[in-house]
Order: C-alpha cells, then structure tokens, then sequence
C-alpha cells in the first residue's frame, strides 16, 4: 500500500480488492473483487460484500452491512445513531459506553445515488435504487426506486421489468 492508505491490521481485505489512495479503514470486512474510491473511511464492524463500488468521499460507519454488487455513488454518508450527543449526561465527551449502534442493511444489487444520506435502522431492498441527494429515513422495499427528501418510493423496477441481473 502506499503512504496515503491508512489499513489497520485488523482489516479483512478479500481477493482483488482495489483500493484508492486517502482512504481510511478500520476493522472492516471488505468482500472480493470490491473498489473503494477515494476520500473513503470504513469504521470498525463494518461489512462490505463482493463486487461492490464504493464511490469516492463516502463515509461507511460501524453498523452498516452492505451485501454483494452494490453501487455506492459518491459523498454517501451512514448514520449509526438517531440521537447523537457529543457529551454524556456527566458533561464529558462521549465514549462508546454512552450508546449504542443502529444497524443498518443495504441488500444485494441495491444502487445509492450521489449525495444520498441514510439514516439508522433503515433497511434497503435488494436491487432497490436510492436517487441521488435523497435522505433514507425508513425502510425501501425490494426493486423500487425511491427519491426525495425524505426517500418517497417512486415506482416499482418490477412493473417495468428492468429488474438487474
């Protein structure tokens, strides 16, 4: 790796993962065959599948799986926490004994637009299709694609039979 990847040796890398220059990653599990561009940080207890893309300046925080040949578009950002605090009720600064993570699921062959946030305990269907700058703040069903602020499910890929491979 070069002077600009920073892995920790807790990362488990599969087989043929590209990998840009000014990522950070952190005990995470990154799936075959899967590029990350740059500008990425994937936190600890993290899951990326196979083949996947990982657009560049996204942000994949502890929680977050995401399953095989998903499209991540680029200044994606997770949430993990419905309810962030800098400080403790005692007025000290958080540490991870003061909360807890939300998960959050991206099913396999999803595809997230550019821009897009996604709030915690959100689950995104398999194939589903986020647009671009929208905000996820429930569940997206299968083969839909949704958009807006907040995501609002547009129409079904099913009924136009443009289902992905």
């Amino acid at each position: 790796m070069s002077e600009f990847v920073c892995i920790a040796p807790d990362v488990k890398l599969g087989k043929d993962v590209k990998l840009s220059k000014f990522i950070n990653l952190y005990g995470c599990e990154i799936g075959n065959n899967t590029k990350i561009g740059a500008f990425v940080e994937v936190q600890k207890n993290a899951k990326i599948g196979s083949n996947c893309k990982i657009s560049s300046h996204t942000f994949v925080c502890e929680g977050v799986v995401i399953e095989d040949n998903v499209f991540i578009g680029h200044n994606v950002a997770f949430i993990n926490d419905t309810y962030p605090r800098a400080t403790n009720a005692k007025g000290s600064l958080q540490t991870e004994q003061d909360w807890k993570v939300e998960k959050t699921l991206v099913k396999k062959g999803a595809s997230i637009g550019s821009g897009v946030t996604i709030l915690s305990q959100v689950i995104i269907g398999e194939n589903a299709i986020v647009g671009a700058g929208s905000v996820v703040t429930r569940d997206v069903p299968d083969n839909t694609i949704v958009a807006g602020v907040p995501a609002r499910v547009m129409r079904s890929l099913e009924e136009e039979k443009v289902l992905m491979p």
